[in-house]
């Protein structure tokens, strides 16, 4: 048996990091480029630590992204993101990651799949094949490469790095993807209530915007809204409760036939996410977060324990429902004036901003705005073993 030799770049966006490819180096056959690329991450890992592969053996951390020139009008690139699961051979293709949303565009620019200028502003045009929506980077460059460092901070993120600020354009539109996720609110309810065996009645917000995403108010899990990765992810009767509201949300929104589908099959989305009111706790690097900072805390679920911080399409979720009156979110804390939001993770805190706007009785969302940052961390070749 002998090693395949791929090219690869691996990457990290936001709070993310994933091993990115050229469509034109993998095969085209999808379950032979599954097969290659679930090696590349070390899964499925029955030690859950991925150390015959590329993968960190978390939700943030087991990625892969594939990019191609886009014959699209308007598009510069094609992007299919892969969430990988770690200890059982499934890519979830359902959804998108929002971190890695933003080094898309630096991997397009850096691959020369678009023309940047020398120094300035790199717009790349992106459509997200998964989910079927336009994505947005604004890229800075100097001396004709990608600027990666900088000033911006991230919580999340240990070091600084350059900017990129990124735009979900109408992020609850229907999509035209190979997971189209249908209305803004799917059931027709900004408010629903599930009946969920062995759990009880759960009111929920169950909303398409970036990813589809369930919220809930932390109360209904008996949770305070404070919550660190420590204080959750060993609580195996507290998560199994969460993946039993967050399956039979995927039956209600239409996604799934069964629970026990959503649970084999699409374990990527939708997300579960909880809110509540400012409180003061104190982030995951030891720093304070006052309740007068933020408007909200949020946390969210990914591939079945808390996130360390919030995933993109988590806060484009965020923004979008609190833009709209009604919702689980914008009871908590309905969106300024200025369509912006400002929340808690455990991380620390994110700001996300969305356009909304009224018509005829109907919401809708034109576009959420972030910012995040990007890096090249390695490039050259994975090494497979050729089955």
């Amino acid at each position: 048996m002998k090693q395949l030799r791929i090219p690869a770049v691996y990457m990290r966006g936001g709070t993310s990091k994933g091993v990115f490819f050229l469509a034109r180096d993998l095969p085209a056959d999808a379950a032979a480029r599954d097969r290659i690329l679930m090696r590349v991450i070390g899964s499925p890992d029955r030690y859950g630590k991925h150390t015959d592969g590329m993968g960190g053996a978390t939700s943030s951390t087991s990625k892969v992204v594939i990019i191609s020139r886009s014959e699209r009008a308007g598009c510069d690139v094609d992007y299919r993101f892969g969430q990988v699961a770690i200890d059982r051979p499934v890519i979830d293709w359902s959804g998108n990651c929002g971190n890695l949303s933003a080094a898309v565009g630096p991997f397009a620019l850096g691959m020369g799949l678009v023309e940047g200028p020398a120094d300035g502003i790199a717009t790349v045009n992106i459509w997200q094949a998964n989910i079927g929506k336009m994505i947005v980077n604004h890229v800075p460059m100097q001396g004709g490469e990608v600027q990666e460092l900088g000033g911006f901070e991230l919580d999340g993120v240990a070091f600084p790095a350059a900017e990129v600020k990124v735009e979900f354009l109408d992020p609850a539109a229907d999509g035209e993807g190979d997971s189209a996720g249908g209305a803004m609110f799917p059931t027709g309810r900004r408010i629903d209530t599930l009946d969920v065996p062995g759990v009880g009645r759960i009111v929920a917000t169950l909303i398409n915007a970036g990813d589809p995403t369930i919220f809930v108010d932390a109360a209904e899990f008996g949770l305070e809204g404070t919550e660190l990765q420590g204080d959750i992810n060993d609580d195996k009767a507290l998560l199994g409760r969460v993946e039993a509201v967050r399956a039979l949300g995927a039956v209600a929104m239409g996604l799934v036939a069964t629970p026990e589908e959503a649970t084999q099959k699409r374990p990527h989305t939708p997300k579960l996410a909880f809110v509540a009111k400012p409180a003061p706790y104190t982030a995951s690097d030891g720093r304070k977060v006052e309740a007068g900072s933020i408007d909200l805390l949020a946390r969210i679920f990914s591939m079945g324990v808390l996130h360390h911080a919030m995933t993109g399409t988590g806060a484009v979720a965020i923004a979008a429902a609190a833009a709209i009156p009604g919702t689980v979110v914008s009871r908590v804390a309905p969106a300024g004036a200025d369509g912006r939001v400002r929340f808690g993770h455990p991380s620390g805190t994110l700001g996300v901003g969305a356009e909304a706007r009224e018509e005829g009785g109907q919401w809708t969302v034109s576009k959420v705005m972030m910012s995040r940052s990007a890096r090249r961390l390695m490039e050259g070749w994975v090494r497979v073993p050729d089955a």
